[in-house]
């Protein structure tokens, strides 16, 4: 604990001895420190507070404080730097007539990030024109640092949005507008709420969600002690290294087998099933129209790969592009957000009938998370995610509704997806709870 702050000490005399244009400092730590960073993010007073571990975990980063904020990342190109990163995320729904309070997007360039990349660790600090804020957040970090432990949650009540009654009735409005339009697909969510008798810590669930859901981007954002968001997705909405991108179709689910038979037997069923193939290939589609203006070129998986998580499977195909001069993360972000995976096809007409019909907001859920900077950006889809308020947590799912598709599937569907972060909170419904 002591090399670590002594690094941190270092690293604030770097920073008090900058010249004056030089806008980063850091300072490279002989080992891993003694604790998790997740442990370390929770322990920390500087708000907002971000962790990102992409989906290989080569990369863990912990960013604290904010320099500068964005509503809109597109002008944080002006002032980022070499090895600057803007961190955050776009909603789903935010600045619509539906959800007028959340906001649209939310990026911060931080004052302090600690990052691993692979086994090299550093600490690094962002000063830009205010180098007094940056010190501010370094002097104020905590040097006691405790282990999280699991969650122990008692929960009072349990609650769908749409319960099972309206979800039947949606799923029938869903297909009567494929039935009678060109739309091709909706996807519909639930949000399950849990009332707890004593609050969790947002990086308690993080940490455990972690340990268990493998092959996961997992996130945390913190704007304040009240309000995180937080999520183990599966799902890239694209990764972009200079001129190259790489994003994927993940659409098509099954549970998880009892035994290693019944697994393969599900795994099977998916790969061969007409319905989660279509609606594979839908995204697929989607993705390589939306990518017109702005690859030159794109190759495409010629076959589906089979996903296997903790809970659920899901197909996926890969798709890498060369991009046109001149693009960057933003306009992809606008290109590729929301997918057909999390909204249907085409985009304009399936998210005009999630507004109108979907009894709740989705804010974050469905939205995306990740970083922009001028040399790459990464994005992942905000799902298997929850949204933590004190003693409230919600959580959320969606199933793709296409012709065939069953009310009474897709809600067993929903319990599985949900089941990633709800089986780490408790592992029975109380009694009484609505379904």
């Amino acid at each position: 604990m002591s090399d670590f702050y002594h690094s941190i000490n270092t690293l604030i005399q770097k920073v008090e001895s900058a010249e004056a244009g030089v806008t980063r400092c850091s300072q490279v730590l002989d080992g891993a420190p003694q604790f998790g960073l997740v442990d370390w993010l929770d322990a920390q007073p500087v708000f907002p507070k971000f962790y990102w571990q992409p989906r290989n975990a080569e990369e863990e980063v912990v960013a604290l404080g904010q320099l500068c904020t964005f509503l809109d990342p597109a002008p944080a190109y002006q002032i980022l730097s070499e090895n600057q990163r803007i961190w955050g995320g776009r909603s789903f729904d935010g600045r619509t007539d539906k959800n007028p309070r959340c906001m649209s997007s939310f990026f911060f360039l931080p004052q302090v990030e600690l990052i691993r990349q692979n086994e090299h660790w550093q600490l690094a600090a962002n000063i830009n024109d205010d180098k007094e804020k940056t010190l501010d957040c370094l002097r104020s970090l905590q040097h006691s640092v405790s282990p999280l432990m699991p969650v122990e949650a008692s929960v009072s009540t349990l609650s769908h949005c749409p319960d099972k009654q309206q979800w039947s009735g949606l799923i029938d409005k869903a297909l009567n507008e494929i039935n009678e339009t060109a739309v091709k697909k909706i996807v519909l969510a639930r949000e399950t709420t849990l009332e707890l008798v004593e609050p969790i810590k947002p990086a308690q669930l993080l940490k455990m969600s972690a340990g268990k859901n493998h092959d996961s981007y997992h996130f945390l954002l913190a704007l304040d002690e009240k309000h995180s968001f937080l999520g183990s997705t599966p799902e890239r909405l694209y990764q972009r290294t200079e001129k190259t991108l790489y994003t994927e179709a993940l659409a098509g689910t099954s549970g998880r087998g009892e035994s290693e038979g019944e697994d393969r037997e599900l795994a099977s069923w998916l790969k061969n099933d007409v319905k989660n193939l279509v609606e594979n290939q839908y995204v697929v589609d989607d993705i390589l129209e939306r990518l017109t203006l702005c690859a030159d070129e794109t190759r495409v998986d010629n076959q589906v790969q089979l996903v296997k998580l903790r809970k659920v499977q899901h197909l996926r195909r890969r798709i890498e592009a060369n991009l046109k001069p001149g693009i960057n993360g933003v306009h992809l972000l606008g290109a590729l957000q929301p997918t057909a995976a999390v909204a249907g096809l085409p985009r304009h007409e399936s998210k005009r009938f999630i507004e109108k019909y979907e009894p709740f907001r989705r804010g974050w859920y469905a939205g995306s998370v990740g970083y922009i900077s001028h040399q790459k950006a990464e994005f992942c889809v905000a799902i298997r995610s929850a949204l933590i308020q004190g003693n409230i947590v919600k959580l959320y799912a969606g199933a793709g509704i296409l012709p065939g598709s069953e009310a009474e599937n897709e809600w067993t569907e929903l319990d599985k997806k949900v089941s990633t972060l709800l089986s780490l909170i408790t592992d029975q419904y109380p009694q009484g709870a609505a379904s």
